[in-house]
């Protein structure tokens, strides 16, 4: 449950579900109560299937690059302190690539749930990098089973959001949005320095054993 509790809880810190609130609104303003939800459906089944993906598969693409574990720690730290900065700042759809340019180019397609909201919106470089050290550490069958429930978990819980990002920007408004990212945003950035704090000792220990 611990194991559980842990990873539901920093990937949607990462992911910041509550920030994609204000793009989803803009995006689908135009839409059908029922088009935006499948237009929710579908963002979520496309991070959970990105994030599962990466969770399985990542540890192969790392061996092909020849990449070590540490590396991916720091470079995902990185990442992840970066965009933790970014929603402290309210910049958070800028450095996801959510421009002016491109909520327009978006609102002119018919399907949006892959780009821009599943990736680069919600499903990152940072929640990416994080699977993959997760799973370095966590890959015995039961801890797989139970990150494979919290990813699924993250997933239902994005289409929730979703599904109600416009009652949610009506009862929080702007300013409450603004507040729960940035106290989001703080925890992002703790977990990235972990990230990095974490590899930096691994490597220490290493070199002096």
């Amino acid at each position: 449950m611990e194991l559980f509790i842990y990873l539901f809880a920093a990937l949607f810190s990462v992911l910041n579900p509550i920030g994609t609130v204000p793009i989803f609104v803009g995006l689908t303003q135009d839409d059908s109560k029922k088009e935006r939800s499948r237009i929710s459906l579908w963002t979520a089944i496309n991070v959970f299937i990105i994030l599962i993906v990466s969770f399985f598969i990542g540890q192969y693409v790392l061996v092909f690059f020849g990449i070590s574990i540490d590396a991916l720690r720091i470079a995902g730290g990185i990442i992840i302190v970066s965009s933790g900065f970014s929603l402290l700042s309210g910049e958070f759809s800028k450095k996801r690539g959510i421009t002016k340019q491109a909520e327009s180019d978006a609102q002119g397609r018919n399907d949006i749930a892959l780009t821009p909201l599943a990736i680069p919106m919600l499903a990152g470089p940072g929640s990416i990098s994080l699977l993959i050290a997760f799973y370095q550490e966590h890959h015995s069958t039961s801890e797989i089973i139970i990150s494979s429930l919290a990813i699924l978990a993250i997933a239902i819980a994005i289409f929730i959001i979703l599904k109600s990002a416009h009652y949610l920007a009506k009862i929080l408004g702007a300013s409450g949005i603004v507040a729960i990212s940035r106290i989001v945003g703080f925890i992002v950035i703790a977990i990235g320095i972990q990230y990095i704090v974490s590899a930096i000792i691994n490597i220490i220990k290493t070199n002096l054993l």
